[in-house]
């Protein structure tokens, strides 16, 4: 009888990659879990249930095939694993190490729900397609045939460039604009290298432009080009920009230096890697060493920014969250893995304003306490009255999260709609503005959200640009 490959989770255990110690990895940059080897791969693999509603992959947003790769994966089928990972992900290696798993695929694994461990997803699609990359089975964008229809990608982030990808596939000439001097948006500037190191995006974006995709950098839609310049040059444009726009905190002292957002401090520390002459950071302006810390929010990207202030060697680093941890949206396991690295969590804390005369040297800080559920039965934090208390900082990131820019007045766009919110309203299915040939993906229509989310949005909009060109060519052709 030939060995029973899968629904080993009974008896082996969940076992993730190795993780650096805290103490090596607080001294640099570097991803902290090491890649598995091929043999815990297949064992890993192996737990799978096989279960015949895979919750896995319907908490996915790409519904990409787990149960099947992770069985060919068990069967030392890497390469077919790898086929069947890309068809539906454009960059799994990507989502393999940023996605947060204990809130999608893992979260929801018909194991995990039985007490048993999750089957670690994440770690093993990112070690299938590492492979891949390794033995060269990652094979060069080569469209059958080339059509003379031309697309332009306003934003060079996940949601751009997945549909780059897909167009470039089909044949479509493609053109990025992007305001940034490098492709690839918040991966490339916002998310630290611990967590995503710069070499896996930078090889996307060289497969993409050895494909012939033009990307047009330092160039500001609405400074540097027009958006109807834009849509004049192409077909079909696609508004892929994400949010940008920090969400601001007032109250008394607000104004202090030492104030700083989460993206300009994120920026310059991964501007600092690439090896960039970045003077707010030499200067301190956006430098945490030897300073006290305070981080406000409690989000991935307050994560990140607590993280990587220990690793620029902080005095100390405290993060404010005005409710408990169950309510916190960040990741729990970058929680945890931030506690292990020396930061400190306040919860139930809200800021009420800052101290200091020309520089911020400390927060006051309301205390809080969690009351009735609101409308989303959430429970409302509510301030503890006579309970403040100043926190001593000498820098304080601003982690609130991020808001669309105006851009129908930005981009002096007449008939682009918006929702309340200031995102584009796009349809849900095909990504349509309300312009015709104009779509819009990602975060600039949803809100600040996931990459993997983007990454699906960048892949639908493709397909609907595709049948949209084929249509509009037929058109023409009759006429």
């Amino acid at each position: 009888m030939a060995e029973q490959r899968m629904l080993k989770f009974v008896k082996v255990p969940r076992d993730m990659p190795a993780k650096r110690k805290a103490v090596e990895r607080r001294e640099d940059f570097a991803e902290i879990y090491a890649q598995y080897a091929a043999a815990k791969a297949e064992e890993q693999a192996s737990r799978c249930s096989q279960c015949g509603v895979p919750y896995c992959q319907s908490h996915c947003p790409l519904h990409n095939n787990i149960p099947d790769w992770l069985k060919l994966t068990a069967e030392g089928r890497l390469r077919e694993a790898y086929d069947l990972s890309q068809a539906t992900n454009t960059f799994p290696e990507i989502c393999g190490r940023i996605c947060p798993q204990d809130r999608l695929c893992e979260g929801n694994c018909v194991i995990e729900q039985s007490g048993h461990g999750t089957v670690t997803i994440g770690a093993v699609e990112k070690y299938i397609t590492d492979t891949a990359w390794a033995e060269g089975w990652v094979q060069p964008i080569k469209p059958a045939s080339e059509r003379a229809e031309s697309v332009g990608i306003i934003g060079a982030g996940p949601g751009g460039l997945a549909a780059a990808d897909t167009l470039r596939r089909a044949g479509l000439q493609v053109t990025v604009y992007d305001r940034y001097d490098r492709s690839g948006g918040l991966l490339v500037y916002g998310i630290p290298g611990f967590k995503l190191e710069k070499d896996v995006v930078v090889r996307r974006n060289d497969q993409l432009a050895q494909a012939g995709v033009t990307f047009v950098l330092n160039c500001d839609v609405g400074v540097d080009i027009s958006f109807d310049e834009i849509r004049s040059r192409h077909d079909a444009v696609l508004i892929a920009t994400g949010v940008y726009k920090t969400r601001d905190l007032g109250g008394p002292g607000a104004g202090l230096t030492g104030i700083v957002r989460a993206i300009d401090y994120l920026t310059a520390s991964n501007r600092k890697g690439f090896g960039d002459e970045v003077p707010e950071y030499d200067s301190g302006e956006l430098n945490a060493e030897g300073r006290r810390v305070v981080v406000i929010g409690g989000g991935d990207t307050a994560m990140d920014c607590v993280r990587t202030a220990i690793r620029q060697g902080a005095k100390s680093v405290k993060c404010l969250y005005r409710r408990d941890r169950a309510n916190m949206p960040g990741s729990q396991r970058e929680v945890a893995n931030a506690e292990e690295e020396g930061v400190e969590f306040a919860w139930l804390t809200a800021p009420r304003g800052f101290t200091g005369d020309a520089s911020v040297t400390g927060v006051r800080v309301s205390r809080m306490r969690l009351g009735a559920p609101d409308a989303t039965g959430r429970q409302s934090p509510e301030e503890i009255p006579d309970a403040d208390y100043t926190e001593p900082a000498e820098l304080v990131i601003k982690a609130l999260g991020f808001e669309p820019e105006d851009l129908p007045k930005l981009w002096g766009i007449d008939g682009l709609e918006v929702t309340r919110w200031g995102t584009v309203k796009a349809d849900f299915v095909t990504k349509q503005t309300s312009l015709e040939g104009v779509y819009a993906v990602g975060d600039i229509v949803r809100g600040a959200s996931l990459v993997v989310w983007a990454i699906r949005d960048g892949r639908e909009a493709a397909a609907s640009m595709l049948a949209y060109l084929g249509a509009r060519s037929t058109v023409i052709a009759a006429e």
